[in-house]
């Protein structure tokens, strides 16, 4: 990929099938997130997609599964995610259990206090 090497890792970290579930609020946490998806609670673009790992693109629409649409653990985080917030790279339309990912994250939407500058250090070498 072309660009700064820490921000490219960061970008496909946040757009993993399994951290756009969490951030959508779909889970309370990651491994939630990731126990989901592997279960096959999820559609992606329409077609059930039960890896974790995929890359999600720009314009890919993340949709619960109807039957699972009853299932109190992630509609317990759907409440939650009011309080967490979405990050603005994500679109959520809760009364159709629906999520757009509307463009590739850049360093500036993620939040999260990391050095990836370190990271990229230290397997370098």
């Amino acid at each position: 990929m072309k660009g700064v090497t820490g921000e490219n890792l960061l970008s496909l970290l946040e757009r993993r099938f399994d951290n756009v579930a969490y951030r959508l609020g779909f889970a309370a946490s990651r491994s939630e997130s990731r126990q989901l998806v592997r279960h096959g609670h999820f559609t992606v673009n329409g077609r059930k997609v039960d890896i974790p790992s995929v890359q999600l693109k720009a314009g890919d629409v993340i949709e619960l599964r109807e039957k699972s649409r009853k299932v109190v653990a992630i509609n317990d985080a759907l409440e939650a995610v009011v309080r967490r917030g979405i990050p603005q790279w994500l679109e959520l339309d809760r009364d159709a259990f629906k999520g757009t990912l509307k463009g590739v994250p850049t360093r500036e939407d993620i939040v999260t206090p990391i050095q990836e500058q370190l990271i990229v250090e230290l397997y370098s070498k």
